[in-house]
């Protein structure tokens, strides 16, 4: 049965950790000023808003089956309009940052939470489950704040670098799918030596 159950379980927290992300980028925005995700009532934690098919349930279950060394999904982009937002110089950066922010608080809140944890549930699997949480928090974090397009670290890129690397700029844009995929194979595992720093210094405990 646990064999069973820990799966659904991983789905179910990568699920929602990618909606959690979602929505905190629209409610970022909503609070900017523009009301788009709210008007297409995507600021919802009803994972049926936000599930994408194939980034949301099948790969991260492709990922976990063929005992990949992490396990990444995503859920539908929350729509914004740039436009709206009463802050336009640095409006995009704020918004691109809520969601890798909640991940952050996400693994926090249960490190802090495994860190405290009462000798009483030790020999369960809360502490497995809560470490399940906090690392694929910090990896989803990570892996967003990379800066590369789409991910949301390339909004930080595209709002401070000078108007000199506007070249650089453009050659992202171009090549984002297969840069992507670069930094997907060969890049983004050696940043797990991150991960467990972080871990470490959240919970106490070595991964």
């Amino acid at each position: 049965m646990e064999a069973l159950l820990l799966p659904i379980f991983y789905v179910v927290v990568l699920l929602y950790s990618v909606v959690i992300h979602e929505v905190c980028h629209g409610l970022m925005a909503d609070s900017l000023g523009d009301p788009t995700a709210k008007n297409l009532g995507r600021l919802t934690l009803n994972p049926l808003k936000h599930l994408d098919m194939f980034g949301s349930v099948l790969l991260p279950l492709l990922l976990f089956i063929a005992r990949a060394p992490f396990i990444i999904g995503y859920a539908k982009p929350v729509p914004y309009n740039p436009d709206n937002l009463s802050d336009k110089k640095y409006g995009p950066v704020k918004v691109a940052l809520a969601g890798p922010a909640s991940n952050i608080v996400l693994a926090l809140v249960f490190g802090l939470s495994l860190r405290l944890m009462p000798d009483i549930f030790t020999s369960s699997l809360v502490p497995q489950l809560f470490s399940f949480i906090i690392i694929l928090n910090l990896v989803l974090a990570i892996f967003n704040l990379f800066p590369i397009p789409p991910l949301d670290g390339h909004w930080l890129l595209m709002t401070f670098l000078p108007a000199r690397f506007n070249a650089l700029k453009v050659f992202l844009y171009r090549y984002s799918l297969p840069l992507l995929f670069v930094f997907i194979i060969f890049i983004f595992p050696l940043m797990f030596p991150l991960v467990s720093i972080l871990y470490k210094l959240i919970t106490g405990i070595n991964l």
